[in-house]
Order: structure tokens, then sequence, then C-alpha cells
């Protein structure tokens, strides 16, 4: 899930600076034949996490890091997107957002007020899988930052006035969105990929629609239904012991009423696409084309999870990825070019893609091809280490912060990662093979079965799109995935 960044340094910020180092000068001036000189890849090793329960059944987990006198409190609930009901798609987000809108006694003025007066920063968020209040504060203001906290997640107001300001900002954003094909390119894939029907075919945040008809009542039926001691993990990162901590917690978030088992329908399976279709949205006059090629991915829990790390390292996910060598350094066509795996709980999109000058739309999209065509052959080693060499030298630099530390745990909450994970992290990439690669580009990247959807000026770029015979060409109005 998104998670905010607090960049303070701790832990494990030498090494991570150091290995970080070493990888952009080993890389710079590289080709993609000769893998960088490195040393043996660096082990990351975490601090261990000690496992706790409130008197209402609540998890803590906390994680002693004492370079810094600050710590890092979150609470990762286990409700996002994926919940939203039928009809309120949106509903999740809204209430995540809402929740620092008016709280216990204080409005959002007086916690923001508060909340600054303290040196903290307290940040919600909320993705598909889960949502999250997150509190950075120095340890010395822990016990006033505390009980804002619990009331943002304990006791929201849901005000009116607030409710009615959010939605007119979304709505809003929606609107100014359908002018430009960078906002409007995730939506119209989603909408291609997953259709209408499914959750992921539509974004988080809901429709125009949908947004305009939530209540106060729905935000407050949803906080009621999945915000619960049992639906939720509180993680404590930081110049804590827990000895010291666990009496604070008890005192604000122990109050918490205890609840059974929260029941969370899973997500269904989307159908996977069987063959090639073409869609443009157009934007008259739009000065770039926005071009994603997929279809459906994997699942977070995935056994090809490092396979396809390495995978798309190679295809799209670096500076030096095939995509980007060949569209931006060798033709020029884009700032850059890129793909990715999106993992979620059910199986979200892999899609490659890229912002291309309008007259080099179908030029651009005969080198996608190419490449993706390319890399379901085998792998060179010298290729594939390098690849491998670039995400172990830079896994150190995720644990630079209090925040990065905490982000990697509420991964493991969600989607139920062991405890010994990121320890293994490096080992289980280096293993990957050639073998297993070309394996999983065959099985994952099958062009000619993808979605190809380009949001631009649709007179202008049409007729060159059709002329590569790529497949059925379709039309695809904003207001079918946006709202009218």
């Amino acid at each position: 899930m998104p998670v905010p960044r607090h960049k303070v340094r701790a832990g494990l910020t030498a090494v991570a600076v150091a290995a970080l180092a070493a990888t952009l000068v080993a890389q710079n001036g590289a080709d993609r034949s000769e893998p960088p000189a490195l040393g043996p890849p660096p082990k990351v090793t975490l601090p261990a996490i000690q496992k706790r329960v409130l008197s209402n059944g609540l998890p803590v987990w906390i994680v002693e890091s004492h370079e810094v006198p600050l710590v890092q409190v979150n609470l990762v609930v286990l409700a996002g997107a994926n919940d939203d009901p039928a009809g309120k798609f949106g509903v999740a987000s809204l209430t995540a957002a809402m929740l620092d809108e008016g709280a216990g006694r204080r409005d959002a003025l007086e916690i923001a007020d508060a909340v600054d007066g303290l040196g903290a920063d307290l940040s919600i968020s909320s993705s598909f899988d889960a949502s999250a209040v997150r509190l950075n504060v120095p340890v010395a203001k822990l016990s006033d930052a505390l009980p804002i906290m619990a009331d943002v997640v304990l006791r929201p107001t849901f005000p009116q006035t607030e409710l009615d300001r959010l939605r007119e900002e979304r709505v809003t954003a929606l609107i100014q969105a359908r002018d430009d094909p960078a906002a409007l390119v995730a939506p119209a894939f989603a909408r291609a990929v997953f259709g209408e029907a499914h959750r992921y075919g539509t974004g988080a945040l809901g429709t125009t629609t949908t947004l305009k008809a939530f209540t106060t009542a729905d935000l407050r039926s949803f906080h009621s239904s999945m915000y619960k001691p049992a639906n939720a993990t509180l993680l404590v990162v930081g110049d804590v012991q827990p000895a010291r901590i666990l009496p604070q917690l008890e005192k604000h978030f122990g109050t918490w009423a205890r609840s059974g088992p929260v029941t969370r329908a899973p997500v269904s399976a989307p159908a996977q696409l069987s063959e090639r279709q073409v869609i443009l949205v157009d934007v008259p006059g739009a000065a770039q084309s926005q071009i994603r090629i997929g279809w459906v991915g994997v699942s977070r829990s995935t056994p090809d999870y490092f396979t396809l790390q390495v995978l798309n390292t190679i295809l799209g996910g670096s500076f030096t990825s095939r995509l980007n060598q060949n569209l931006r350094e060798d033709h020029g066509y884009t700032y850059g070019a890129s793909s990715r795996f999106d993992m979620r709980l059910a199986p979200a999109t892999f899609a490659a893609g890229a912002g291309v000058q309008t007259d080099k739309t179908s030029e651009s999209l005969t080198e996608f091809f190419k490449e993706l065509d390319a890399i379901r052959t085998p792998i060179p080693e010298a290729e594939l280490t390098k690849a491998k060499n670039y995400i172990t030298f830079g896994f150190p630099s995720e644990f630079e912060t209090l925040g990065d530390l905490s982000a990697h745990l509420e991964e493991m909450v969600v989607y139920k990662l062991p405890d010994d994970y990121f320890n293994r992290y490096t080992a289980n990439l280096q293993a990957v093979t050639g073998a297993a690669v070309t394996k999983a580009a065959t099985t994952y990247v099958q062009p000619q079965k993808f979605a190809v959807v380009v949001v631009g000026d649709r007179k202008a770029i049409e007729p060159g799109i059709r002329a590569l015979k790529l497949g059925e060409v379709k039309a695809l109005a904003v207001t079918e995935f946006l709202g009218p």
C-alpha cells in the first residue's frame, strides 16, 4: 500500500547509503551486456519484532531502534477499497480521509494545530487492501500525541461540513482529470482490463456518481463495521521499550471495544483477457499520448514474486531497463518508459507504459511490442546478474528511516508475510535463475492477449494505430470510468 516516508535517519542508514552509492557508481555508464563489478550482496537483518496483545485483543508489534529520540506509531486496518459495498465504490477511501477532519472534542483545525504543536506528523492513507493512520513524533511528546491519534482512530465525528468539502474536492479532481491524459490513463486501463462490474475496474476514489451520493451515515457504517481491534494491528518502531510503551497503548487503545472477527468478502478473481484489443480515449489537442499495455497480473502472494521482480527490472523497472533504453535513449519518443506488476490481495494488473509524443504514438507502440516479445526469449546471464544486483544492492536503502521500516511491517501485516521475510529477501532474489525468468515471462507476458489503451488526440493518432493492425479498435468515453 502507498506509504509516506518520513526521512529521519536511523538504524541502517549508513549501510543503506553505502550500498546505494556503490550501486549507482557501479551502474554509471554500464551497458546492458556487462554486469556491475560488485562485492557480495549485502545482508539485511532487521531488529526483532516483539509481539504483544492489548486487553481488547488488539495486536501490537514493537521494534526497538534507539539511534534517534523518535517513534513511529502506525495503526493498520484491514479495510480498503476492496471492502467497498456494491454501489458505494469509494467509501473506504473517503472514510479514511475523514478520520482527522474531526475527532473526539477537536475539529479538523484543532487536530492539525495540536499535532503541529508537538512537532509531530499525523497522516492517513487508504489503498485497495488496507488503511492506515500513522504518527511520527519525538519520544518526549509521545504521551501527548497518542490520545490525539486514538481519537482519530476510535472517535471520528464525520462532520457534514467537512464531508461536503472533501466530496467537492474529489469530484472537482475527477472533472479536471478529463483533460489530462496522464490522469486518465490509469483508470481507463483498469476499466479496459477489469470491466465495470469488478471492483478493480473503478478507482479507489470511486466515481462522481458515488461520491455525490455518500452521506455521513455511510461513513459511520463503514467505520463501525471495519475499524475494530480484531481487524487491526498497532505497529510501534523507534526509541521505545515494551515495558514503558505498552501501558500507554493500553490506556489509549485498550478502551477500543473488543470485537469478534471481521469477515472480509474476498475480491473475486478477475477474468483474464483472451485476445488483444485496442482502446482509445479521446482528449482533443493533447500534446502527448499516454500508453498502457497489459492485462490481469498476479496477487502479492504469488510464488513467483522474486522472479517477477527480476523480470520486471530487466523489462521496465529501472532506468537501464529495455523499455526505457529503447523508447527514451535510443528513439527519444518519451521522457521515460516503464513496466510494473501491481500486486494486491487479488491479482491486479501487469502494465507497460509511457507518455509519448503524439506524432510518434504508432512508432512507440511498435517498439513496446518489440520489447514485450523479446523479453520472452532467454535472458543473457550478464543482464540477469545486473538486474539482481540492481535490486539487491539498493534493498538496504528501503530501511533508512523509521517510516521505511514501519512501511515494511505494514506489508507483513496486510499480506501475512513471515517474520523473517525481509531478512531472506536478498537471498531469494539472488537465487532467481534465467530459466525461471524465461518461464515467468512466457506465462505472464503474452502480448497477443494484451489490452492496449491509448489516451490522446484521437484524430491525430487513430490512423497510425489502425495501420499497425494490433486488433479491434474501440473508443472508451471518459464518462464510462469516471462518471458523468
